[in-house]
């Protein structure tokens, strides 16, 4: 007899590898239950509350990233801890929480569970991001910030540059963004380590650029070969003649000497530990005959050139060694390569000053009220045998300098208005960095009222005061002139190179090459015009070879500057018209003196030619 078997059940079902459906849905919910509970739980230790949920991190790192952009900005994108610590790929995502198990075990084992143990091993816990963010091609960073998604029109000059040598010498966001959410740490690294650090990923060269970086690349490709001309605000002036020093500025020089040569002993200041009590001073050469120059510029039809606006900004104690150290300078790298400061810093001059002034970066003695910027505008002409500039800047009321007598650093003068210019050849730099930074060269951390100024004791008994006047502290100098300048300052080493002077001989023939900073000045208080030049010091020669004119009216300055464009005489820049020349300009306003002054980025200038920054048009 045959007999029916009865049909199984769905769920007794046999389905695969002998499995029933029963047995798969059970494990199939044991699955999505655990899973959701894993993630569940994987994500919930990404919130920020997580992260501060303990002291550790809640009273150091949190109160420093509050302080930041990725806390508080104008787009109110919040970035929290896990964005920029945790990877988002589920796979790195696991790995990372499986490493968290070595900070579990550092919690209980309280290595930072104090102010003071977390300092200490603040630099470990950040070279370990960093290295491994650099391992990675800063892969947190790029889950907000892509180089693919920038639009370089709307950034400023110095992260267009910045981004566009990234991407095309294969670095990543970690390379030059350190720093940016905590306590500023990669400064106790030596330049070897940011050097190394900051060192390009070959497997990054070459990678495909965006539409808009291409563009960009391009049209640079396409460029004249000159240096990018820096885009100068125009300015049309009213024609202000210039034949009388106003009546204050008259008073001035009425009773003030004839002539004060500034290695005369100066009116002496007050001022405290960290600034130099002696006047900053210069050595004064035997006189030369004075070359026949035109009475004044006013002959010169102001009202039809064009003035340009460059803003100067106060530097505070910014010098040459600070510009060459990566752990204070972050350009440093790009500047090394051969970018100038006003390829970066265009349009950020107004933020620095105001920065610095503050006290809040580079200057140890704020002077509360200073202006941090002065906006100069300047005319340039020529007449095929001399040049001719006008300058122009609104005054201000007197700020009295607290560490000042008489609340003036030099109360002979109300202002103090110098140019510095080097020759422009990139073939053969006379002066190595003129042409990136003009005049910033010969500022030293040695120099007067600068962090390592030597005292009097070694300055009096050094050698070199047989060669050098030091008996008003140390002047500006150019590299050239020393064998060795200290960049780092490293085991307690003073930084800069007054010392290291190079020979007699050896200083001489710079001189004869052209290596040397030409420098004009007006001092409003005298009326005088003083010619000289910076090398192994700062030398005035008297003015033999240029004369200014400056009047105060209706709150604002104005100078005019007369100078021969050829001369024969030590230390004179002779000037051809189919050239370009390294210049840089200074203000000391408001009675001040030393490094207490305004100062603008290096320019270019040019006779009759529109990429110039500054033309000098004939007449």
């Amino acid at each position: 007899m045959i007999t029916s078997k009865s049909k199984p059940r769905f769920l007794s079902r046999k389905i695969m590898l002998g499995s029933s459906v029963g047995a798969a849905l059970f494990f199939m919910l044991v699955g999505v239950i655990f899973w959701g509970g894993f993630n569940t739980a994987m994500e919930a230790t990404n919130t920020m509350e997580f992260c501060i949920s303990c002291h550790e991190m809640e009273d150091n790192v949190y109160e420093e990233y509050k302080e930041t952009k990725h806390f508080l900005n104008r787009s109110g994108v919040r970035a929290s801890c896990s964005d920029c610590h945790v990877p988002d790929p589920w796979v790195h995502k696991v790995v990372r929480k499986i490493k968290a198990s070595k900070e579990l075990l550092h919690k209980a084992l309280g290595t930072i569970d104090t102010p003071e143990k977390f300092d200490a091993h603040r630099l470990v816990m950040a070279r370990r991001v960093w290295s491994a963010m650099k391992s990675t091609d800063s892969r947190e960073c790029r889950n907000c910030h892509d180089f693919d998604s920038m639009e370089p029109e709307d950034q400023k000059k110095r992260s267009v540059k910045q981004h566009l040598a990234g991407m095309q010498s294969g670095n990543t966001c970690i390379d030059c963004h350190k720093g940016i959410a905590h306590t500023k740490v990669h400064d106790k690294l030596t330049e070897e380590e940011l050097d190394q650090l900051a060192l390009p990923n070959p497997d990054l060269i070459g990678r495909p650029l965006a539409p808009q970086w291409q563009a960009l690349l391009d049209a640079e490709n396409n460029s004249t070969g000159k240096p990018a001309k820096a885009t100068l605000v125009p300015v049309v002036q009213p024609e202000a003649p210039v034949d009388a020093v106003d009546e204050s500025a008259a008073e001035s020089a009425a009773q003030a000497p004839a002539s004060t040569p500034d290695n005369e002993t100066e009116t002496a200041v007050q001022l405290p530990a960290t600034v130099d009590t002696q006047a900053t001073t210069a050595t004064v050469t035997d006189s030369v005959a004075p070359v026949a120059l035109p009475a004044s510029s006013k002959e010169i039809a102001w009202g039809g050139i064009e003035a340009t606006e460059v803003v100067l900004f106060y530097p505070g104690q910014s010098s040459m060694e600070w510009m060459l150290k990566g752990s204070d300078h972050g350009g440093k790298r790009a500047f090394t390569k051969g970018d100038r400061c006003v390829e970066c810093h265009e349009g950020e001059e107004v933020d620095i000053g105001n920065l610095i002034i503050s006290g809040e970066k580079l200057e140890p003695t704020p002077i509360a009220g200073k202006r941090g910027y002065i906006n100069l505008n300047i005319q340039a002409a020529h007449d095929k045998e001399f040049l001719y500039m006008r300058f122009q800047w609104q005054n201000t009321e007197h700020v009295a300098i607290p560490f000042a007598d008489g609340g003036k650093l030099d109360p002979d003068n109300q202002i103090k208005l110098a140019l510095m210019l080097a020759t422009d050849n990139e073939d053969d730099p006379k002066v190595e960095y003129a042409e990136r930074a003009g005049c910033w060269q010969s500022c030293h951390q040695d120099n007067n009222d600068m962090p390592d100024q030597p005292d009097k004791a070694s300055l009096t008994g050094s050698p070199l005061a047989a060669r050098l006047d030091l008996s008003h502290g140390v002047t500006k100098y150019l590299k050239e002139s020393r064998t060795a300048i200290e960049i780092e300052g490293r085991d307690g080493k003073a930084r800069g190179g007054w010392d290291k002077l190079k020979t007699a001989d050896e200083i001489q023939a710079a001189l004869e090459n052209g290596s040397f900073m030409d420098l004009l000045r007006y001092k409003s208080g005298t009326g005088e015009s003083e010619d000289g030049y910076i090398l192994a010091e700062r030398v005035m020669t008297g003015g033999q070879g240029v004369s200014f004119n400056g009047e105060l009216k209706d709150g604002v300055w104005t100078v005019e500057m007369v100078r021969k464009l050829t001369s024969d005489q030590p230390g004179d820049i002779s000037m051809a018209l189919d050239q370009w020349y390294n210049i840089g300009f200074a203000i000391h306003d408001d009675y001040s003196n030393s490094r207490f002054h305004h100062v603008s980025l290096g320019f270019k200038l040019g006779f009759d030619d529109e990429g110039a920054e500054i033309n000098a048009l004939a007449q």
